[in-house]
């Protein structure tokens, strides 16, 4: 693919820069009944809402960020401020050399965007009708757009549904063209809100390989806002959550694990039903043991057990049929963080 983005960026140069980043938004409590209404025409009660508040973060070319939070954290937020949909109140954003709201003009030729909840697409046209008008307002040539949408339709089946009223599109369809129409201009950063929120297993399975393929080939940056944790960990290795407008943690999902979640769970299927009080033999130290039923134990590992040890301790005091180890999820995680403890 040739065009406006044919050089790829240096994995260590920070293509997404934002420096104490805030946005609060002002709102006004409704006094109830009517009167409460008519004294509301003539006096307010404001109040302002801090959804974003002295966010700092950098994001190199080619990385794909996974960037978490409960709802109303401010993810959604700091995604529309970077996209230039929203002026910050305070800080500074600079993408690809753009800032995006002075040079929006400018700055829309180089990224892309899809919100789950939102359509880019023209909702009374067939999907191909709206890939090309998206050429031509990109400016993308004809040759180019031929030899990316080969490539989209080989993975994402655009084919099938390309004379298709987007209104008539079902959910995971409309996600695959709202994908592909992002990528027609071949974007250096792509801002991913929701992208597979409502979408069936299938595709979201298809969408997380096409978007780690393109990564990879072509060293797209991706920032992933997402709820659904198993996007987070089949697309990213760095996460940021955050939380309240504030970032919480920026780092390796690993060591987001392992400060947050470390516990491994060793699961034992034992061949005769005992009594967990009444065992001898079994190893204590940095473990928690729990019993699931007569002849199911559970035991909690520490970060830094030595798992071989402890497997042999207890296939030697027990009658083991079936041995486990879970790795904890990110679910886990992200609960623990939030709850304010560690593992």
């Amino acid at each position: 693919m040739t065009g406006v983005n044919a050089a790829l960026p240096s994995a260590s140069t920070p293509v997404i820069v934002a420096q104490g980043l805030s946005k609060t938004f002002r709102t006004f409590d409704r006094r109830p009944g009517v009167l409460g209404s008519l004294r509301d025409l003539f006096a307010r009660n404001y109040r302002e809402l801090k959804a974003v508040q002295d966010l700092s973060l950098s994001i190199a070319g080619g990385e794909i960020i996974g960037y978490i939070g409960p709802n109303g954290a401010g993810k959604s937020t700091t995604i529309k401020m970077l996209t230039g949909i929203m002026v910050p109140s305070s800080g500074t954003i600079t993408v690809n050399g753009f800032d995006p709201h002075r040079q929006r003009s400018r700055y829309v030729r180089t990224v892309g965007a899809v919100f789950g909840q939102r359509s880019q697409l023209w909702w009374d046209l067939a999907v191909g009708e709206s890939f090309e008008l998206l050429r031509h307002l990109y400016d993308v040539s004809l040759q180019d757009f031929e030899q990316r949408f080969k490539r989209f339709d080989e993975v994402l089946q655009l084919s099938e549904f390309l004379r298709t009223p987007v209104r008539k599109l079902s959910l995971g369809q409309r996600m695959k063209a709202d994908l592909a129409a992002s990528l027609i201009h071949n974007p250096k950063v792509l801002f991913l809100d929701e992208p597979t929120v409502g979408v069936d297993v299938v595709t979201k399975t298809r969408l997380r390989a096409f978007l780690r393929d393109f990564n990879r080939e072509f060293g797209t940056t991706i920032l992933l806002t997402t709820h659904d944790m198993q996007d987070i960990e089949a697309l990213c290795q760095r996460v940021v959550v955050i939380d309240h407008g504030r970032i919480m943690h920026d780092g390796d999902l690993e060591a987001l694990k392992v400060r947050y979640g470390a516990r491994k769970r060793l699961l034992l299927t034992l061949r005769e039903a005992v009594e967990l009080q009444a065992l001898s033999g079994l190893p204590r130290s940095g473990i928690e043991w729990s019993q699931v039923s007569p002849v199911e134990l559970v035991a909690a590992l520490s970060a830094d057990a030595d798992n071989a040890a402890i497997l042999q301790q207890c296939l030697s005091a027990l009658a083991v049929a079936d041995v486990r180890i879970e790795e904890p999820t990110i679910e886990q995680v992200v609960e623990a963080l939030y709850q304010g403890r560690s593992g």
